[in-house]
């Protein structure tokens, strides 16, 4: 049986080389692409519900780990493949945590896309040498972590939009919370983090490759 497969990436470019790359796969039936979690949703309304998602955690208007939460809460036999230009020891974490079946680094050759959507469909993980190393150091150091490692995952999707010049009322509309709630995350960040306002915050996270 083949395994049916939605690919989500807000890069054009990027999503047609995920798709092409896929589609030469025996195993696998595209059923769909989407460039954002809205269009996301419209595919899973309108096609019958898929075996795999491979899906960029950098998405416009929704973090790609609240929306691997969501989506799991709703299809528990999901299997899903994280896909990030951000380093293994950054997010995969999370998104392990978040229930993600893998996580790959778009700077990974092709052949890796599809050993991991393959390890998936035999129903294990993928996980590379990187992200075994940094859930070993996760597990061994929880609290001994970089800074924004001891943020919840809402208060990192918050340092994420503050740095990336979003407006408390802006981030309060993308995360659907109130400013106050937003005001309330952002104080909750600076003193987790050690540090005193918006543009030590933005600094850090492009400092250690958070933000593009």
């Amino acid at each position: 049986m083949k395994l049916k497969t939605i690919v989500v990436d807000d890069h054009a470019i990027v999503r047609r080389g995920i798709v092409q790359i896929l589609s030469e796969h025996a195993g696998i039936d595209l059923i769909g692409e989407a460039g954002d979690y809205g269009q996301l949703r419209t595919l899973l309304r309108r096609s019958e519900e898929p075996d795999l998602l491979v899906i960029d955690v950098n998405l416009p208007g929704k973090d790609g780990i609240e929306i691997l939460k969501t989506l799991l809460a709703e299809l528990p036999r999901l299997k899903v493949l994280v896909v990030s230009m951000y380093p293994e020891e950054q997010y995969a974490v999370r998104a392990f945590r978040a229930g993600a079946a893998g996580y790959l680094n778009k700077a990974g050759a092709p052949e890796k896309l599809i050993d991991a959507v393959e390890q998936i469909a035999n129903g294990r993980k993928y996980v590379t040498p990187e992200i075994a190393q940094a859930l070993i150091e996760n597990l061994n150091a929880p609290e001994q972590g970089l800074p924004h490692e001891r943020l919840s995952d809402r208060e990192f999707q918050t340092l994420r939009l503050i740095a990336t010049g979003h407006r408390l009322a802006d981030i309060a509309e993308a995360l659907a919370l109130s400013p106050k709630t937003v005001s309330v995350y952002r104080a909750r960040i600076l003193e987790k983090m050690g540090m005193e306002n918006n543009a030590e915050l933005t600094h850090y996270a492009i400092k250690h490759g958070l933000v593009e």
